[in-house]
């Protein structure tokens, strides 16, 4: 998108922005809760749009009135000062402008489901993917969106073979779509005589939680065996036909759920990731002509490839996708995971930038 096109679209934005905002106001709007709901969140959608070209015409603004000052001969020195920094800040915000006119990937708004498995290093991965799950589950509670744990595979160590749990709230999936790939941890495990640092590693899925509307399921589609729940949960959970099994007939994908003493909800809760994991496999399928590098950052199939490793020796972070180093291993660990996820949106928005402008 070139300049001219892009501020004729800045133009419309705003244009549409104001007329909605009237619209919003008006009563029979406010009297149609399902006409003033949508209304309201596609004002919020374009809010930060609208707020950031009004604050690069206000830049533009200043620049024009300073200009002239260049030719005022007890003004000159100002105008020579003030003007290239006026011009550098209004760059930098038609960069972020560019940003946030990018095609927004339709399931950004959505909730997700986070997958943790422990993978190479036996008890120390499972106690690995217990971190991670703690990490992800403090990052969510700063940012007040509720976790809901579907299904565990608890270890005999206290740590988790796999966990399976919902993340509800604000925009998740846009904030956690980078997390998913193959998490390295090195460190000297507390049963480690030697003192010898060991290799361990965990994969995490985030996949943006289906609703009904995206994926139907029908009955006959599915096979549902129901069977005594195994592990801890007391007398009542481990005696009675609570767990339960749903099989996916036509694609062979099989979901287990028995973490809830009713039969009932872990039905429910299987169905919730089937229809997910579905989803996922459909969303593979139309973007099998997208970039590589898109293609991995959101596929679920193949995560072979380290994407993070936490060294604990050396207190460090190290996402090897964008290069990036952070001396704050507690910290991350403890769930502040902010510093990092912006670092990768940041990236992955420059790159998508890239790319449109070399196609444009």
């Amino acid at each position: 998108m070139n300049a001219s096109a892009m501020f004729q679209k800045l133009e419309q934005v705003e244009a549409r922005y104001q007329e909605m905002t009237l619209e919003l106001a008006q009563p029979e709007v406010l009297a149609d809760s399902a006409r003033y709901q949508k209304l309201a969140k596609a004002l919020a959608e374009m809010r930060a749009v609208v707020e950031k070209y009004r604050e690069w015409k206000e830049v533009e603004k200043h620049r024009r009135e300073t200009k002239p000052l260049l030719d005022d001969p007890e003004m000159k020195a100002l105008a020579h000062e003030e003007l290239p920094q006026l011009e550098r800040k209004q760059g930098q915000i038609e960069q972020e402008l560019k940003i946030l006119l990018l095609p927004r990937d339709p399931n950004d708004e959505k909730n997700v489901l986070l997958e943790i498995r422990a993978g190479t290093g036996g008890d120390e991965a499972t106690l690995f993917a217990q971190e991670l799950f703690r990490m992800y589950s403090r990052y969510a509670e700063s940012q007040r969106w509720k976790v809901e744990v579907l299904s565990t595979s608890p270890s005999t160590v206290g740590g988790l073979k796999e966990v399976i749990a919902s993340i509800q709230g604000g925009k998740v999936y846009s904030r956690l779509k980078y997390e998913s790939g193959v998490h390295r941890v090195q460190r000297v495990p507390e049963t480690e005589q030697q003192g010898r640092i060991h290799t361990s590693a965990a994969t995490v899925a985030v996949l943006p939680e289906a609703e009904e509307i995206d994926i139907q399921i029908e009955p006959k589609e599915m096979r549902i065996d129901t069977f005594c729940s195994s592990g801890p949960g007391g007398q009542s959970v481990n005696t009675t036909y609570s767990a339960v099994r749903v099989t996916h007939l036509p694609t062979g994908l099989i979901v287990t759920c028995q973490d809830e003493k009713s039969q009932i909800k872990n039905k429910a809760k299987a169905l919730r990731v089937l229809r997910t994991r579905l989803y996922e496999l459909e969303r593979e399928k139309q973007q099998a002509a997208i970039a590589a590098e898109r293609r991995e950052m959101v596929k679920s199939g193949d995560r072979s490839e380290k994407i993070r490793t936490y060294n604990f020796p050396q207190n460090r972070v190290t996402d090897h996708r964008i290069g990036l180093t952070l001396h704050q291993l507690p910290e991350l660990l403890d769930g502040r995971l902010q510093p990092l996820v912006d670092a990768l949106v940041t990236h992955y928005q420059t790159e998508r930038l890239k790319k449109e402008l070399v196609s444009a």
